[in-house]
């Protein structure tokens, strides 16, 4: 044997174990749209319109629709807001949009509220809600009605719940998207 096999092993290197890098932190600021956010916010919705239940559109929105909408709620002086991250990428919005059109129903108003898919369980759902409702009722607006779809949407019923919503009937069967029926749950929030 050769005198260099009876020297002692080398200890083997120390496993360098990978660095778990901290996640960033959700940054966000909730602030009124402005025209320039509109194809984000068509994108995020048309991910609805194709892919969930939560919207009974089956077509997805072309940007004159959302620009025509848009331009309603800012004539209405009424909140449509949007959470943008740091870099500008519109994370989720929201707004609030006449219930009716019979000029009795001018104080009530029907509110949306969408997030991006890689936004979703992180909060932001809640701080939108909460700020659109601040900013709805100082709008003047009295009442807050929620339709929600009754299939798939059980996150955002409960949510709405925690904000003082009150169920306010259920209607069955009055869609069909994706070769089923659908309901909807109809919510609603005073904001005397």
């Amino acid at each position: 044997m050769l005198e260099e096999e009876y020297q002692p092993r080398r200890k083997p290197p120390v496993i360098v174990k990978p660095v778990i890098e901290q996640a960033l932190p959700f940054e966000y600021e909730i602030r009124q749209a402005v025209e320039a956010d509109l194809p984000m916010v068509r994108e995020i919705y048309n991910h609805y319109v194709l892919n969930s239940t939560v919207t009974f559109d089956e077509v997805p929105m072309t940007l004159a629709q959302l620009r025509r909408k848009f331009r309603a709620v800012e004539a209405n002086k009424h909140p449509f807001i949007v959470a943008a991250s740091p870099r500008g990428q519109i994370l989720g919005y929201a707004y609030v949009y006449p219930w009716k059109e019979k000029a009795a129903y001018r104080f009530t108003v029907e509110n949306s509220i969408y997030l991006g898919p890689a936004a979703t369980g992180k909060g932001l759902g809640k701080a939108l809600l909460g700020e659109l409702i601040d900013r709805s009722k100082a709008a003047g607006i009295k009442e807050i009605i929620a339709v929600i779809a009754d299939k798939g949407a059980d996150a955002s019923i409960q949510m709405h719940r925690n904000f003082g919503f009150k169920d306010g009937g259920h209607m069955g069967k009055v869609g069909f998207k994706f070769g089923r029926w659908l309901g909807t749950v109809l919510m609603q929030k005073s904001l005397k």
